[in-house]
């Protein structure tokens, strides 16, 4: 028999405190010289070695803080635990933007019950923070969104043109020509469009209403498991291909009001995954 789970604001404390953490060492290490450590999926999708710091980091205090739950990161893979809890976790989401130096970029971390897996997990609490900027994001299953201490709503909902889109490229050049075509084809159906290169901020940019809906494709489930959390605790509907939740295949978060008009957009102009378009 598994051990009764913690309170969600305890959960949620641990989170915040080792975020904060982490993203403290992000800025020292952001002061000297930052260079790749490594490519991953494609010669663009790299890592540094700050990520690996801070994920070591990250994975070593909560494995002192919570003994026994799993752990699922970006660049140290899984590991079962024995709670039903497992840690998601993003260490630099944002390298790119990191390695450049441009201050917009997060550590993200979530808590979720069940498989590691976004179709089938809970969200208990997650946290995103911007070390460059301070800005820290909250949430927990039930207990609402915060920006710092001020309750985050969705922005209401509102006409596709006069809406702001943020939106993420993938990493393989095959997909990133479908979604470059896709983008020049919905600037002329929308208010504008943000490109901005962190999708846990992204999310959190719809929870604050900073952009009314986010969409992308190839997200990996630490890209989005707090910042879903967050958005959805905002008020926001976060979904993914039809009929099913947030996950690789496509994420896309906005007010309720709007999915149904953003799904009909999104086809036409060829955003959807290829298996998806009508």
């Amino acid at each position: 028999m598994s051990s009764p789970q913690p309170a969600t604001d305890e959960l949620l404390s641990i989170a915040r405190a080792v975020a904060l953490e982490a993203g403290a060492l992000i800025v020292e290490a952001r002061r000297g010289a930052v260079s790749v450590a490594a490519a991953k999926s494609s010669s663009v999708d790299v890592v540094t070695q700050v990520d690996r710091d801070a994920e070591s980091l990250i994975r070593g205090r909560l494995a002192e803080l919570r003994p026994g739950d799993g752990f699922f990161g970006e660049e140290s893979g899984a590991e079962q635990g024995t709670t039903g809890l497992t840690w998601v976790v993003d260490p630099i989401d944002g390298t790119v933007n990191f390695l450049y130096g441009i201050p917009h970029y997060a550590v993200s971390i979530a808590v979720v019950e069940g498989e590691p897996d976004p179709q089938s997990w809970r969200a208990l609490a997650g946290v995103v923070v911007n070390p460059a900027s301070g800005e820290l994001y909250t949430a927990t299953a039930g207990g609402g969104a915060h920006l710092d201490a001020q309750p985050l709503r969705v922005a209401e909902a509102t006409s596709l043109e006069q809406s702001l889109l943020a939106t993420g490229f993938a990493y393989r050049a095959e997909t990133r020509a479908e979604q470059g075509a896709a983008v020049a084809q919905l600037l002329t159906r929308v208010r504008d469009i943000r490109r901005m290169g962190t999708a846990s901020l992204d999310l959190c940019a719809v929870a604050a209403g900073r952009v009314n809906a986010y969409f992308e494709r190839t997200l990996n489930p630490w890209d989005h498991a707090a910042g879903a959390l967050i958005a959805t605790e905002a008020g926001a509907a976060v979904e993914g291909v039809p009929g099913a939740r947030a996950d690789h295949r496509f994420t896309l978060a906005a007010h309720p009001d709007s999915m149904g008009d953003l799904r009909v957009l999104l086809a036409e102009v060829g955003a959807l995954p290829p298996s998806q378009l009508p």
